[in-house]
């Protein structure tokens, strides 16, 4: 990345930093379930992955996914409210969504994945970005990726998507945008729009420590943020 480039983004991200810190605090919030422009298209329903007794995951250090995937949510519910497109998020805290009904985890994680898209399917015109950490055996794997669900819905956000992660954080991030596998049953499950997002692997010891930051989980927030407030202007 130029240096300009890069002096751009480092300004935007300072200004949207700022901005977070100015906004009330998000539990006085009520969620908000439309976009602003009243356009059902430009709405971003965030999802952030797990959550419960579903951790996801597992760091080095025994951190859990589903809080990084949350932390990274919210702060970009809070980036997108202040620039006046307020997305929907799934889930705001460390819970599961499944029914009362289920009783062991695998039925509550089946539980959790049809009621999610039963959220998503509410909005079929909206766009669903779902947060998630990557693991691998081998530590030495590094980078984020990005996802997609429909070729020809998706591709051209998951390319933008995957661009800018590279020029903003990680330049030599090689990896490119790719089509989900036809196991992750939420993904093959909806008709929108959708990408998901492998923020890192949590088994690289060097990325694993930036993912659970707090700054850094800002930074990966501002610049999904970006990508969508990008997409915008395509439509």
């Amino acid at each position: 990345m130029n240096y300009i480039r890069k002096k751009r983004w480092t300004g935007i991200a300072l200004l949207l930093l700022l901005a977070v810190a100015l906004l009330p605090n998000r539990s006085e919030r009520v969620p908000t379930f439309a976009p602003a422009s009243g356009d059902p298209s430009e709405l971003l329903i965030i999802d952030a992955g797990h959550g419960g007794e579903d951790g996801g995951a597992v760091s080095l250090t025994g951190t859990p996914e589903s809080g990084i995937n949350l932390a990274i949510a919210c702060n970009m519910e809070d980036i997108l409210a202040f620039c006046g497109q307020p997305p929907l998020l799934l889930r705001r805290d460390d819970r599961s969504l499944h029914d009362s009904s289920a009783q062991s985890l695998r039925e509550k994680k089946r539980s959790d994945l049809h009621n999610r898209v039963a959220q998503i399917e509410q909005f079929p015109e909206a766009t669903l970005m779902s947060i998630h950490q990557n693991s691998f055996p081998n530590g030495a794997y590094h980078g984020a990726q990005v996802f997609y669900a429909n070729e020809s819905l998706s591709l051209p956000f998951a390319e933008r998507t995957q661009t800018l992660l590279r020029e903003t954080l990680d330049p030599s991030n090689q990896r490119a945008a790719k089509p989900i596998s036809k196991d992750v049953y939420l993904m093959n499950h909806i008709s929108c729009r959708a990408i998901l997002v492998e923020c890192g692997f949590l088994t690289n010891p060097e990325e694993e420590a930036k993912l659970r930051s707090s700054v850094y989980q800002c930074q990966l927030a501002v610049v999904l943020s970006g990508a969508w407030l990008q997409e915008l202007t395509q439509m």
